[in-house]
């Protein structure tokens, strides 16, 4: 069984196996929220290999060193992140999952650098940092 994600156009996807899907986290850390003009960005984590490109090529973009954040070429959508610091993995935006109804956020992460004005009102873990599954 696969599944899919896509850009705003669908030019740039990405399938990967459900299955592979390491950990789910809403992200409030600064790096993410600038690179998609979000308070809050909703990941998710798949081991490499268990996840290809589909349609056209994304860019990429070294948005601080050894990370690196991948594009939609077309319409500018941001549409994966990987960095040397959690190394045999990607991260996607759970926003561009095809069935969006399928993601569940198991923490926030990065609380420590939320927005202000930004209230949760869930029963998630919230870290200061990074969550425990992102710790290698």
């Amino acid at each position: 069984m696969t599944d899919q994600t896509r850009c705003l156009c669908g030019a740039t996807r990405a399938t990967f196996d459900p299955s592979q899907v390491l950990w789910t986290t809403l992200c409030h850390c600064e790096s993410c929220r600038r690179a998609t003009s979000a308070p809050v960005v909703g990941w998710f984590g798949v081991a490499n290999g268990a996840w290809a490109w589909a349609g056209a090529p994304p860019g990429e973009y070294e948005s601080s060193p050894n990370t690196f954040r991948n594009f939609c070429t077309t319409c500018g959508s941001p549409m994966a992140f990987r960095s040397d610091r959690w190394p045999g993995e990607t991260h996607f935006p759970a926003v561009t999952l095809e069935n969006s109804e399928t993601y569940v956020p198991q923490s926030h992460c990065f609380n420590d650098e939320r927005v202000p004005w930004l209230t949760t009102k869930d029963d998630l873990p919230k870290y200061a940092q990074s969550a425990p599954s992102f710790v290698e």
